[in-house]
Protein backbone atom coordinates (compact mmCIF):
# COMPACT_ATOMS: atom_id res chain seq x y z
CA UNK A 1 0.00 0.00 0.00
CA UNK A 2 1.10 3.54 -0.87
CA UNK A 3 2.51 5.82 2.13
CA UNK A 4 0.02 8.51 3.81
CA UNK A 5 3.10 10.24 5.07
CA UNK A 6 6.26 10.02 4.02
CA UNK A 7 9.59 11.47 5.23
CA UNK A 8 13.18 11.71 3.79
CA UNK A 9 16.47 13.52 5.32
CA UNK A 10 14.15 15.93 7.26
CA UNK A 11 16.24 18.70 9.41
CA UNK A 12 15.23 21.77 11.31
CA UNK A 13 17.67 23.84 13.60
CA UNK A 14 17.01 26.80 15.76
CA UNK A 15 19.81 29.09 15.55
CA UNK A 16 22.85 26.79 16.77
CA UNK A 17 20.29 23.82 18.57
CA UNK A 18 19.56 21.09 15.54
CA UNK A 19 16.13 19.64 16.47
CA UNK A 20 15.91 17.38 13.87
CA UNK A 21 19.06 15.44 11.98
CA UNK A 22 18.23 13.45 9.23
CA UNK A 23 14.35 11.42 10.05
CA UNK A 24 13.15 9.81 7.68
CA UNK A 25 9.92 7.12 7.97
CA UNK A 26 7.01 6.30 6.49
CA UNK A 27 3.24 5.81 7.34
CA UNK A 28 1.16 3.32 6.11
CA UNK A 29 -2.76 3.82 5.77
CA UNK A 30 -4.70 2.46 9.04
CA UNK A 31 -1.86 2.08 11.74
CA UNK A 32 -1.16 3.38 14.16
CA UNK A 33 2.47 4.87 14.25
CA UNK A 34 4.11 5.87 17.38
CA UNK A 35 6.95 8.57 17.43
CA UNK A 36 9.00 7.52 21.11
CA UNK A 37 11.56 9.08 22.44
CA UNK A 38 13.20 11.47 25.53
CA UNK A 39 12.11 14.75 26.22
CA UNK A 40 13.45 17.25 23.61
CA UNK A 41 14.96 14.11 21.49
CA UNK A 42 12.79 16.31 18.41
CA UNK A 43 9.44 13.79 18.60
CA UNK A 44 7.24 17.09 18.29
CA UNK A 45 9.26 19.27 16.06
CA UNK A 46 8.90 16.61 13.62
CA UNK A 47 5.17 16.14 13.87
CA UNK A 48 4.91 19.69 13.60
CA UNK A 49 6.90 19.83 10.48
CA UNK A 50 4.62 16.91 8.89
CA UNK A 51 1.71 18.76 9.92
CA UNK A 52 2.39 22.44 7.94
CA UNK A 53 2.96 23.70 11.20
CA UNK A 54 6.56 24.34 10.78
CA UNK A 55 8.57 24.91 7.81
CA UNK A 56 11.38 22.28 7.76
CA UNK A 57 15.11 23.25 6.61
CA UNK A 58 16.13 20.22 3.94
CA UNK A 59 14.53 17.41 3.68
CA UNK A 60 11.10 16.19 1.25
CA UNK A 61 7.58 15.76 3.10
CA UNK A 62 5.04 14.21 1.45
CA UNK A 63 1.22 13.85 3.18
CA UNK A 64 -1.96 12.61 1.77
CA UNK A 65 0.22 13.18 -1.44
CA UNK A 66 0.76 17.39 -0.92
CA UNK A 67 3.52 19.08 0.01
CA UNK A 68 2.98 20.39 3.66
CA UNK A 69 4.60 23.53 3.34
CA UNK A 70 3.58 24.50 -0.25
CA UNK A 71 -0.17 23.09 0.38
CA UNK A 72 -0.96 23.68 3.80
CA UNK A 73 -4.01 24.65 3.61
CA UNK A 74 -5.49 21.88 1.48
CA UNK A 75 -3.63 19.55 4.30
CA UNK A 76 -5.37 21.18 7.12
CA UNK A 77 -8.47 20.18 5.77
CA UNK A 78 -7.52 16.74 5.92
CA UNK A 79 -5.47 16.43 8.81
CA UNK A 80 -6.39 16.48 12.33
CA UNK A 81 -3.61 17.55 15.15
CA UNK A 82 -4.08 17.83 19.36
CA UNK A 83 -1.39 19.73 20.49
CA UNK A 84 1.16 19.01 23.13
CA UNK A 85 -0.05 22.40 25.19
CA UNK A 86 -3.61 22.52 23.76
CA UNK A 87 -6.12 25.10 26.11
CA UNK A 88 -9.12 27.04 24.99
CA UNK A 89 -10.82 30.14 26.73
CA UNK A 90 -12.16 28.92 30.50
CA UNK A 91 -15.84 30.78 29.64
CA UNK A 92 -16.38 28.81 26.28
CA UNK A 93 -18.98 26.17 26.84
CA UNK A 94 -18.23 22.65 25.32
CA UNK A 95 -20.60 23.02 22.85
CA UNK A 96 -19.05 27.01 21.73
CA UNK A 97 -15.69 25.39 21.37
CA UNK A 98 -16.92 22.43 18.97
CA UNK A 99 -18.63 25.33 16.52
CA UNK A 100 -15.74 27.56 17.12
CA UNK A 101 -13.09 24.96 15.96
CA UNK A 102 -16.23 23.84 13.25
CA UNK A 103 -16.06 27.25 11.62
CA UNK A 104 -12.22 27.05 10.75
CA UNK A 105 -12.92 24.07 8.25
CA UNK A 106 -14.89 23.52 5.02
CA UNK A 107 -16.23 19.63 5.84
CA UNK A 108 -16.94 18.95 9.23
CA UNK A 109 -18.63 16.93 11.59
CA UNK A 110 -22.12 17.37 13.39
CA UNK A 111 -21.30 18.70 17.34
CA UNK A 112 -23.68 16.09 18.65
CA UNK A 113 -22.39 13.11 17.06
CA UNK A 114 -18.67 14.08 18.48
CA UNK A 115 -20.35 14.52 21.71
CA UNK A 116 -21.96 11.37 22.04
CA UNK A 117 -19.18 9.43 20.06
CA UNK A 118 -17.01 10.74 22.72
CA UNK A 119 -18.98 10.97 26.15
CA UNK A 120 -19.45 14.85 26.15
CA UNK A 121 -23.34 14.95 26.09
CA UNK A 122 -24.18 15.63 29.40
CA UNK A 123 -20.97 18.34 29.48
CA UNK A 124 -22.29 20.14 26.18
CA UNK A 125 -23.08 23.40 28.61
CA UNK A 126 -19.99 23.10 31.21
CA UNK A 127 -17.60 25.48 30.69
CA UNK A 128 -14.02 24.32 29.64
CA UNK A 129 -12.73 25.39 33.26
CA UNK A 130 -15.03 23.07 34.65
CA UNK A 131 -14.09 19.37 32.44
CA UNK A 132 -12.18 17.35 34.38
CA UNK A 133 -8.86 16.08 32.86
CA UNK A 134 -10.16 13.39 30.92
CA UNK A 135 -13.23 15.46 29.86
CA UNK A 136 -10.73 18.19 28.62
CA UNK A 137 -8.27 15.68 26.75
CA UNK A 138 -11.62 13.99 24.96
CA UNK A 139 -12.62 17.14 24.28
CA UNK A 140 -9.31 17.59 22.13
CA UNK A 141 -10.06 14.27 20.76
CA UNK A 142 -13.18 15.71 19.52
CA UNK A 143 -11.57 19.15 18.28
CA UNK A 144 -9.35 16.46 16.12
CA UNK A 145 -11.90 15.02 14.80
CA UNK A 146 -14.09 17.49 13.44
CA UNK A 147 -13.37 18.10 10.41
CA UNK A 148 -13.41 14.00 9.70
CA UNK A 149 -9.53 14.21 8.91
CA UNK A 150 -7.55 10.86 7.13
CA UNK A 151 -5.00 11.62 9.34
CA UNK A 152 -4.57 12.07 13.00
CA UNK A 153 -1.63 13.29 15.27
CA UNK A 154 -2.16 12.93 18.98
CA UNK A 155 1.07 14.42 20.67
CA UNK A 156 1.42 13.48 24.32
CA UNK A 157 -2.02 13.30 24.73
CA UNK A 158 -2.06 11.38 28.08
CA UNK A 159 0.56 13.39 30.10
CA UNK A 160 -1.18 14.44 33.56
CA UNK A 161 -3.59 11.63 33.52
CA UNK A 162 -4.60 9.51 36.09
CA UNK A 163 -3.67 5.90 35.43
CA UNK A 164 -7.87 5.46 34.50
CA UNK A 165 -8.17 8.39 32.39
CA UNK A 166 -4.91 7.06 30.75
CA UNK A 167 -6.73 3.52 30.06
CA UNK A 168 -9.70 5.26 28.59
CA UNK A 169 -7.93 7.88 26.52
CA UNK A 170 -5.92 4.96 24.70
CA UNK A 171 -9.33 3.17 24.23
CA UNK A 172 -10.24 6.12 22.41
CA UNK A 173 -7.33 6.29 19.87
CA UNK A 174 -8.05 2.75 19.18
CA UNK A 175 -11.30 3.70 18.06
CA UNK A 176 -10.00 6.59 16.07
CA UNK A 177 -8.25 3.78 14.27
CA UNK A 178 -10.91 1.49 14.25
CA UNK A 179 -12.72 4.21 11.88
CA UNK A 180 -10.23 4.13 9.57
CA UNK A 181 -8.31 6.69 10.25
CA UNK A 182 -4.24 6.86 10.19
CA UNK A 183 -3.48 7.90 13.74
CA UNK A 184 0.61 9.63 14.80
CA UNK A 185 0.57 8.75 18.28
CA UNK A 186 3.78 11.12 19.63
CA UNK A 187 4.78 9.56 23.55
CA UNK A 188 7.04 9.44 25.96
CA UNK A 189 5.06 6.37 27.95
CA UNK A 190 6.81 3.17 27.01
CA UNK A 191 3.51 1.20 28.34
CA UNK A 192 1.36 3.74 25.91
CA UNK A 193 3.27 3.15 22.84
CA UNK A 194 3.55 -0.86 23.84
CA UNK A 195 -0.16 -1.03 24.24
CA UNK A 196 -1.07 1.16 21.09
CA UNK A 197 1.42 1.46 18.01
CA UNK A 198 0.92 -1.29 15.42
CA UNK A 199 4.97 0.42 14.84
CA UNK A 200 7.47 2.52 16.63
CA UNK A 201 9.55 5.04 15.25
CA UNK A 202 12.44 5.63 18.15
CA UNK A 203 13.84 9.15 17.97
CA UNK A 204 17.16 10.71 19.93
CA UNK A 205 18.90 13.58 19.54
CA UNK A 206 16.74 14.24 16.17
CA UNK A 207 17.65 10.91 14.85
CA UNK A 208 15.52 7.97 13.54
CA UNK A 209 17.82 5.40 15.37
CA UNK A 210 15.27 2.73 15.52
CA UNK A 211 12.09 1.66 13.76
CA UNK A 212 9.80 -1.59 13.90
CA UNK A 213 6.85 -3.39 15.54
CA UNK A 214 7.16 -3.03 19.31
CA UNK A 215 7.88 -7.19 19.59
CA UNK A 216 10.32 -6.51 16.76
CA UNK A 217 12.16 -3.77 18.65
CA UNK A 218 12.16 -6.05 21.88
CA UNK A 219 13.27 -9.02 20.24
CA UNK A 220 16.14 -7.26 18.72
CA UNK A 221 18.04 -6.48 22.10
CA UNK A 222 20.55 -8.59 23.55
CA UNK A 223 18.54 -8.76 27.58
CA UNK A 224 19.44 -10.98 30.29
CA UNK A 225 16.84 -13.30 32.32
CA UNK A 226 15.47 -11.62 34.93
CA UNK A 227 14.06 -13.54 37.75
CA UNK A 228 12.02 -11.67 40.40
CA UNK A 229 10.63 -12.88 44.03
CA UNK A 230 9.82 -11.30 47.84
CA UNK A 231 12.23 -12.08 50.12
CA UNK A 232 11.84 -12.87 53.65
CA UNK A 233 13.41 -10.62 56.62
CA UNK A 234 17.21 -11.67 56.44
CA UNK A 235 17.71 -12.62 53.43
CA UNK A 236 21.38 -13.46 52.15
CA UNK A 237 21.88 -12.32 49.00
CA UNK A 238 25.16 -13.52 48.34
CA UNK A 239 23.14 -17.15 48.27
CA UNK A 240 22.21 -16.17 44.76
CA UNK A 241 25.76 -14.58 43.41
CA UNK A 242 27.01 -18.23 43.63
CA UNK A 243 24.13 -19.76 41.77
CA UNK A 244 25.45 -21.41 38.16
CA UNK A 245 24.43 -18.64 36.14
CA UNK A 246 23.61 -15.73 38.03
CA UNK A 247 25.62 -12.50 37.15
CA UNK A 248 24.41 -10.13 39.33
CA UNK A 249 21.54 -9.49 42.29
CA UNK A 250 19.87 -6.39 43.04
CA UNK A 251 17.46 -5.33 46.15
CA UNK A 252 15.15 -3.06 46.23
CA UNK A 253 13.07 -3.49 49.96
CA UNK A 254 11.66 -6.84 49.94
CA UNK A 255 12.05 -7.95 46.32
CA UNK A 256 15.01 -9.46 44.81
CA UNK A 257 15.85 -9.60 41.26
CA UNK A 258 18.04 -12.14 39.68
CA UNK A 259 19.94 -11.37 36.45
CA UNK A 260 21.55 -14.39 34.40
CA UNK A 261 21.43 -16.62 31.34
CA UNK A 262 20.36 -20.28 30.59
CA UNK A 263 17.45 -22.10 32.88
CA UNK A 264 17.92 -19.00 35.49
CA UNK A 265 13.87 -20.05 36.82
CA UNK A 266 15.20 -23.33 37.82
CA UNK A 267 18.64 -22.77 39.02
CA UNK A 268 16.83 -19.84 41.44
CA UNK A 269 13.95 -22.01 42.83
CA UNK A 270 16.57 -25.07 43.33
CA UNK A 271 18.69 -22.41 45.36
CA UNK A 272 15.60 -20.86 47.43
CA UNK A 273 14.17 -24.53 48.00
CA UNK A 274 17.66 -25.72 49.77
CA UNK A 275 17.39 -23.05 52.30
CA UNK A 276 13.89 -24.05 53.17
CA UNK A 277 12.38 -20.37 51.10
CA UNK A 278 9.35 -21.00 48.93
CA UNK A 279 8.54 -17.63 47.67
CA UNK A 280 4.40 -17.48 46.49
CA UNK A 281 5.75 -14.78 43.61
CA UNK A 282 8.31 -16.41 41.88
CA UNK A 283 8.48 -15.41 38.78
CA UNK A 284 10.57 -14.39 35.10
CA UNK A 285 9.98 -11.03 33.89
CA UNK A 286 10.65 -10.80 30.29
CA UNK A 287 12.26 -7.46 28.10
CA UNK A 288 9.73 -4.82 27.25
CA UNK A 289 9.71 -1.90 25.49
CA UNK A 290 11.22 0.55 28.62
CA UNK A 291 14.65 -2.05 28.00
CA UNK A 292 14.74 -1.33 24.81
CA UNK A 293 14.86 2.17 25.17
CA UNK A 294 17.11 2.53 28.07
CA UNK A 295 19.17 0.23 26.00
CA UNK A 296 18.99 2.66 22.77
CA UNK A 297 18.94 5.81 24.57
CA UNK A 298 21.23 5.23 28.22
CA UNK A 299 19.92 5.35 31.39
CA UNK A 300 21.64 9.47 32.46
CA UNK A 301 19.75 12.00 33.09
CA UNK A 302 19.94 14.56 30.42
CA UNK A 303 19.94 18.16 30.87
Amino acid sequence: MSAVISVNNLHKRYGSTVAVDDVSFEVQPGEIFAILGPNGAGKSTTVETVAGLRDADSGTLSVLGLDPQRDVQELRQRLGIQLQQAEVPDRLKVWEVLTLFAAFYDKTVPSETLLTNWGLQEKRNSFFSNLSGGQKQRLFIALALINDPEIVIFDELTTGLDPQARRSTWELVKAVRDQGKTVILVTHGMDEAEQLADRIAIIDRGRVIALDTPQGLIDGIQQENRISFSTPVGFDLDSMTGVEGVSRVEQAGNQVTVFGSGPLMARVALALSAQGIEPTDLRQERANLEDVFLAMTGRALRS
